[in-house]
């Protein structure tokens, strides 16, 4: 039978239990019993890169992956609930598209059709004011037959912006009544507030950390007429 080599005071460093006939045997079953350390992990939530967490809506589906950080949550709720409100009204475009005139063959038509490919109705004025209609009149039909006003903050949209002053009436109604997102592309919020106080006041999505696909993949979520399953 192996005799334990420790003094009376026991091994004095786990190298030496390792190396005891007597004691090696129970020091590595001990040792390896220990469980090994792994980062929990979520089906609910992450952190983006600058360090907000993200976490479903409660407008998310069963099965969604779509991730919010807080700030898009506050922003996006009472425009939910607008959406919840106004879902049972008949032939409503899911989205009006209100954007620059710069933007419309680019960056509005890139969002319009990714819109469109995840099955959200668009109102988007490149296809929608027929040839010597009145464009004025053409919107507000477009608003009024809209559950949701997106408007597309570009350089090219701050620039008319700032040239002409933001006295849209569409605009107005749009953030009077929470049914206004603005998307902010190739700019920051903080440039838009300087040119716009009034839209600038209100939160909404970026392509800063995010696609435009992203973008609209949330947006899609945000309109989906869908009740809440989770």
């Amino acid at each position: 039978m192996a005799r334990c080599t420790a003094p009376v005071n026991g091994h004095r460093t786990a190298s030496g239990a390792a190396a005891c006939p007597a004691c090696s045997s129970r020091y590595n079953r001990s040792y390896n019993s220990y469980p090994t350390y792994s980062s929990p992990s979520s089906n609910y939530g992450s952190r983006s890169s600058s360090g907000q967490n993200r976490t479903r809506a409660r407008w998310s589906s069963a099965g969604s992956t779509i991730l919010y950080t807080p700030a898009e949550i506050r922003t996006l709720t009472p425009v939910r609930e607008n959406v919840e409100k106004r879902s049972d009204l008949p032939d409503l475009r899911d989205v009006f598209l209100c954007h620059a005139w710069d933007d419309r063959k680019d960056a509005a038509k890139e969002l319009h059709d990714l819109l469109e490919s995840k099955g959200v109705s668009v109102w988007f004025s490149e296809k929608d004011v027929l040839l010597g209609s009145s464009l004025l009149r053409e919107i507000d039909k477009g608003l009024a037959k809209s559950r949701v006003g997106i408007v597309l903050v570009t350089p090219s949209f701050l620039k008319r912006v700032k040239g002409e002053g933001i006295a849209d009436k569409e605009l107005s109604a749009l953030l009077a009544r929470d049914l206004l997102v603005p998307i902010i592309h190739n700019t920051t919020f903080e440039d838009l507030r300087e040119v716009s106080p009034l839209l600038g006041s209100r939160s909404g999505l970026s392509t800063i950390e995010e696609t435009m696909s992203d973008v609209a993949a949330k947006l899609a979520e945000l309109v989906a007429p869908e009740p809440i399953t989770n």
